[in-house]
């Protein structure tokens, strides 16, 4: 028996619809997400054919590239559809080696959002999410940084990412929260009680690393199983399981294959039993 009722929008703080199959763009970017793209073409027509096929959120950050993915999306779809909504994330510096630094002093939040602004070609931005929390700063510094830029109007929507309960307590205390962005999937429960908070709050979730890099542990023979009874692959699965798990969960698989996209895009109409969905739980 398939699953009813599942609802294949949500609205992002309350007033922002968007399918829940969203795209993500760091793999837009050259290898080990450094630098541009070696065919700058492909990257646009991958942007165009996801809005094409109905994407309505597409999810990147400045660290991407740094600042590649963002240009590349400014680039190939401003001005933007009326109903897209363009997420992206701060706090997070590349070095040389291509670490990723979390930084989240306010001076250099706001630099960061100011710089998005440009990239995006945009004067407020629809989702603006604090990458990682900075140990090194107060972490209500960095979310008052980000509550004072939406009171500017540059900000839309504030999100949190790679937040534990008592982070995301203390964010929402300062403004509203509309999404958080954990890393969450089939194979990958450790956020499941951030996932419960966001559900009582009707706040988004995006799950990041939704397919695990093909790593999904005990879940891969139930998920070769159930994909082939789909005629389906396992990627397409356990992207199907994201929607059907909770009605708050927001993946956005990444792709710079237009035949990936279409295959991720695909999954959104695959409809799990409860029998499916019990033995991938």
């Amino acid at each position: 028996m398939a699953l009813e009722n599942r609802s294949d929008t949500f609205d992002i703080g309350g007033d922002m619809t968007v399918h829940r199959l969203g795209y993500g763009a760091m793999r837009l970017t050259g290898e080990d997400i450094i630098g541009r793209p070696d065919n700058e073409e492909e990257a646009h027509r991958v942007l165009h054919e996801a809005v094409s096929l109905g994407v309505d959120f597409i999810d990147t950050a400045d660290s991407y590239g740094p600042c590649v993915s963002e240009r590349l999306i400014g680039e190939a779809l401003h001005p933007y559809p009326e109903n897209l909504v363009v997420a992206t994330k701060g706090g997070l510096l590349r070095n040389d080696g291509g670490d990723w630094l979390p930084n989240g002093t306010p001076d250099y939040l706001r630099n960061a959002v100011l710089g998005s602004l440009d990239r995006l070609g945009t004067d407020s931005i629809d989702l603006y999410q604090l990458h990682r929390p900075d140990p090194d700063v107060d972490f209500s510094d960095s979310i008052h940084a980000l509550a004072e830029l939406k009171d500017e109007g540059k900000i839309e929507h504030i999100g949190v990412s790679n937040v534990d309960i008592d982070q995301l307590d203390t964010a929402r205390d300062i403004v509203e929260i509309a999404t958080v962005q954990n890393q969450y999937n089939v194979a990958n429960r450790e956020h499941e009680a951030v996932l419960s908070t966001c559900e009582d709050a009707g706040i988004g979730f995006i799950p990041w690393y939704p397919l695990g890099a093909g790593d999904l542990g005990d879940k891969a023979d139930a998920l070769r199983d159930i994909a082939n009874d789909h005629d389906a692959s396992q990627r397409q699965i356990a992207l199907a399981w994201l929607l059907h798990h909770s009605p708050v969960t927001l993946p956005i698989p990444g792709t710079s294959s237009v035949e990936h996209l279409h295959a991720n895009i695909a999954s959104a109409a695959i409809n799990l039993s409860s029998d499916e969905m019990e033995r991938l739980d």
